[in-house]
C-alpha cells in the first residue's frame, strides 16, 4: 500500500484548503462539502447520516473540519443506490466546475470491508494553482460531470498507472510519461490497482492571458494541450521537480505558500514551465521567437488604427502611415501577429465598442456605439462581439449601468 506524501492527521488539517478522507471500511463512499463550519452544518450533516443508515447497513463515521469547510463520510448503498461517488470539491468550485464521481472498476467489491485506507486524496490551494496528490489500493474510474472544471490539470504517476480517455482518444500515464488534460464534462480516467499520483492544477484563465502576453497578441483559439508527453526532458523535468516542492513545501508553515510575494513569483515560474515545456497548440509559435520584437511597421499601424478606428480608413492608408507597401504590410501582420491587418482593425474597433459599453464614454444605444465604429449588420456584430468578449455587447451595457 501506497503513503501519502501529504499529512492527514488532525494537527495539519487546517494547512489545506480541502482533506478528502475516505472511510477506511468502505470501498466506496458518498461526501457532503459546505462552504461554512456552522453548528447547523454539522447537525445536518449527523441528520443525513442517521437517515442513511436506517436504510442501511451500520458502519463508521468521522467528521473532519478545516479553516473551509466540513464534509461527511458515509456508507456506500446510501439513497443514490449506484455506487457513485459525488464530490464537489472547493479546487473545483474555485476553477468553475462542479462534479467529480468515483467508482471501482470491480463491482465485486464493494461490499468487502478493509482494515486500512483504499483511497486517499490530499489538495490545496496555491494562488491561481492547487496541488494534490491521492492513490487507490484498487481500480477506479474517475469520472468528470456537470459543467466541468475551467482549469489544465498535469498528472505524474508515482506506482501504478492511469489512462485518460477524453474525445474517442485514450493516453496512459506511467513512470516518466505524464498526461494533461482540460477537465471537461464527459473526461474520464482509469487508474489502476496500487497507484499513485500527484497532480498540478492551473485555471485556464491563468494560462491563456500568460500566453497571450507572451505572444503579444489574442488567441485565435483555446489553448489545447497535446495528452501526452515525456516527464524525463528538457523543461518538463524542471516543471516535475516543481511539483515536487511544492507537494513538501506546502507542509511548511511560513513557507512559499504562506508568503503571498514568494507564491506570485513562484505561479509566474510554473506558468512559464508550462506554456514553455508541455506541447501544445503554440508551442511553435512560441519558439521561433517571432514575437519577441515586433517591428515599428506593426506598431506605427496599429497605433494609426486606434487613433482613426471610427472613421473609414482603408489600406492604402494603413500601409502609409506604417511606412511600407500593401503587400509588406499584410506580411509583418501575418508574421508578427498572425493575423491580417484587415482582422485586427476589426478586432480594434471591437475593442473601443467593448471600453464604450464598460465606460458610457459617451452614451447611446448598443446600436449606435457599434454603428460609429463601422458595424452596420447587428447579427454579425453580436456574433463577432460574443465570441471575443463572452457576451453579447446588450449584456455589457447592462452590467455597467448598475
Amino acid at each position: 500500500m501506497t503513503t501519502s506524501i501529504l499529512p492527514v492527521d488532525a494537527s495539519v488539517l487546517g494547512t489545506f484548503d480541502i482533506v478528502h478522507v475516505l472511510d477506511p471500511m468502505e470501498l466506496e463512499t458518498h461526501l457532503k462539502f459546505v462552504e461554512t463550519q456552522s453548528t447547523f452544518d454539522y447537525f445536518q450533516a449527523t441528520r443525513d447520516f442517521l437517515e442513511l443508515q436506517a436504510h442501511a447497513y451500520s458502519g463508521p463515521v468521522a467528521f473532519y473540519g478545516d479553516k473551509h469547510g466540513v464534509f461527511r463520510i458515509d456508507t456506500a448503498g446510501s439513497d443514490q443506490g449506484d455506487g457513485m461517488i459525488p464530490t464537489s470539491s472547493r479546487v473545483s468550485e474555485r476553477l468553475h466546475g462542479r462534479v467529480w464521481s468515483y467508482q471501482s472498476q470491480d463491482r465485486d467489491l464493494i461490499r468487502v470491508r478493509f482494515d486500512s485506507p483504499i483511497t486517499w486524496i490530499t489538495q490545496r490551494r496555491l494562488g491561481s494553482m492547487t496541488i494534490s496528490n491521492g492513490g487507490d489500493r484498487f481500480a477506479a474510474q474517475i469520472d468528470i460531470g456537470g459543467d466541468g472544471i475551467d482549469g489544465y490539470c498535469f498528472s505524474a504517476v508515482l506506482d501504478g498507472r492511469v489512462t485518460l480517455i477524453q474525445n474517442g482518444t485514450e493516453t496512459t500515464c506511467a513512470s516518466t510519461h505524464g498526461i494533461v488534460f482540460r477537465a471537461t464534462p464527459g473526461t474520464r480516467l482509469m487508474a489502476s490497482d496500487a497507484n499513485a499520483r500527484e497532480n498540478l492544477w492551473i485555471g485556464a484563465s491563468t494560462l491563456e492571458h500568460a500566453l497571450e502576453n507572451m505572444l503579444g497578441n489574442r488567441l485565435h483559439g483555446p489553448l489545447v494541450f497535446k495528452p501526452g508527453f515525456d516527464w524525463s526532458s528538457g523543461l518538463a523535468a524542471s516543471l516535475r521537480g516543481q511539483i515536487d516542492f511544492l507537494m513538501h513545501e506546502i507542509k511548511r508553515q511560513g513557507g512559499a505558500g504562506d508568503n503571498p510575494v514568494a507564491l506570485a513569483s513562484l505561479i509566474d515560474l510554473v506558468v512559464s514551465l508550462v506554456l514553455r515545456g508541455i506541447p501544445h497548440n503554440y508551442l511553435e509559435r512560441l519558439d521561433s521567437g517571432r514575437f519577441a520584437a515586433v517591428p515599428a511597421y506593426v506598431r506605427r499601424a496599429e497605433d494609426f488604427m486606434r487613433a482613426n478606428a471610427a472613421v473609414v480608413i482603408r489600406m492604402e492608408q494603413v500601409a502609409a502611415a506604417a511606412g511600407c507597401s500593401v503587400r509588406t504590410l499584410g506580411a509583418v501582420f501575418r508574421h508578427f501577429r498572425d493575423t491580417t491587418p484587415l482582422a485586427a482593425l476589426h478586432a480594434i474597433r471591437l475593442e473601443h465598442v467593448h471600453a464604450e459599453l464598460k465606460h458610457a464614454a459617451t452614451g447611446g444605444s448598443v446600436a449606435e456605439v457599434a454603428r460609429r465604429y463601422g458595424f452596420t449588420n447587428p447579427g454579425r456584430f453580436t456574433a463577432a462581439y460574443r465570441r471575443r468578449f463572452g457576451e453579447t455587447p446588450t449584456e455589457t451595457a447592462k452590467r455597467h449601468s448598475r
